[in-house]
């Protein structure tokens, strides 16, 4: 009887739905790569450089001959159109004297011809010479005139290349280098002091790569001296080099200073300070953190407390294959993810995983 009572009261109690519909699956929890914001440029480094002058000149004899003197050396100032080197000038000065007496040998005989042409020109008016003969005179007068043409031109070469004997100055400048000594054969072209001028210096730096992006033409910088850091100019970027030196794998730049006296004379050591900008800071992310959507460029910031995360639109400053520089959008210490930007979807759920540059 009391078997019987328990399955009734079984058979009465309800069932449980069966509509064929089960809870939703639990969201998909995507790892990701990340990193944490921090501003970029938190600190004004120093690249050690040196000054050299912005224009040089290698100077040369334009002749050969052995230098007999040499009136400057390294370090010593000089004015344009000073001597600073003398080559033997003796067959030279032969070579002219030469010149000079063909000079007088063709004038004679252009006298001469001068002469007999005005005589057979009275002759020919009183009919004792013909016309051709007159042509004759003519003719010879006219080659005597050209032999003094050609006697003037080889004298004025022959001046100028005794000239070329002794090499001047062509700026004022300072000697930087001397390559060649007295009793040395010269041989035209042959570089034999480089002279330099120093109204205009320059700071010459390399700089490393990560920071080359961040300068251009007109850049600011502080230029100190190393021997005495209280000692201080300012400059500008002339020419950052095209390619990093393959060995260094650093760049070349040019800073053009606004001072040009003495504490920063040529060969001296300085250090080269980029001016901080005066904008708000700016943020470097890789460059695989950014996408596009709705026409903006965007990140994904993680909330750290949902664990899931956000686009947010960023005003990108300069950019390159690697890396962008952000000038706003992200704040610092926000986390960045920085790997799949496309794959994502607004608040899905993420997990960390390898957080980069922690």
């Amino acid at each position: 009887m009391r078997g019987a009572l328990v399955a009734a009261l079984l058979l009465a109690a309800p069932l449980p739905a069966c509509d064929g519909h089960d809870d939703a699956p639990p969201p998909i929890v995507r790892p990701v790569l990340s990193i944490v914001a921090k501003p970029a440029n938190q600190q004004r480094i120093g690249f050690a450089g040196v000054v050299e002058p912005r224009y040089q000149t290698d100077r040369a004899f334009q002749v050969l001959g052995r230098i007999i003197e040499r009136d400057v050396d390294v370090g010593d100032m000089v004015r344009k159109g000073q001597a600073i080197a003398k080559n033997d000038p003796l067959a030279y000065q032969l070579a002219m004297r030469s010149a000079e007496s063909e000079l007088l040998t063709a004038r004679s005989q252009l006298e001469k011809a001068t002469a007999q042409q005005d005589r057979t020109q009275t002759l020919v008016e009183q009919g004792v010479y013909t016309k051709a003969n007159l042509d004759t005179a003519q003719q010879a007068m006219d080659a005597a005139s050209a032999s003094v043409q050609q006697a003037e031109a080889r004298l004025s070469k022959a001046k100028e290349q005794l000239g070329y004997t002794t090499l001047t100055a062509d700026i004022d400048g300072v000697v930087t280098s001397v390559d060649a000594d007295v009793g040395q054969m010269a041989s035209p072209g042959m570089k034999v002091m480089t002279l330099a001028r120093t109204d205009v210096r320059e700071a010459v730096v390399d700089v490393p790569e990560d920071v080359v992006r961040t300068l251009s033409p007109g850049t600011g910088f502080t230029i100190s001296l190393q021997a005495d850091p209280a000692i201080v100019s300012t400059g500008k970027v002339r020419e950052i080099a095209p390619e990093a030196d393959a060995a260094t794998r650093q760049t070349r730049v040019k800073i053009t200073l606004d001072r040009s006296d003495d504490p920063f004379r040529l060969g001296a050591t300085v250090t080269a300070t980029p001016d901080v900008a005066t904008g708000a800071s700016t943020i470097d992310v890789p460059a695989t953190a950014l996408f596009e959507r709705d026409g903006a460029t965007r990140v994904w910031v993680v909330d750290d407390a949902a664990k899931t995360v956000r686009s947010a639109p960023v005003e990108v400053a300069a950019r390159d294959g690697r890396v962008a520089r952000l000038s706003g959008g992200v704040a610092s210490g926000a986390r960045v993810v920085v790997a799949g930007a496309n794959s994502l979807a607004e608040g899905q759920a993420v997990r960390l995983s390898g957080e980069v540059g922690e």
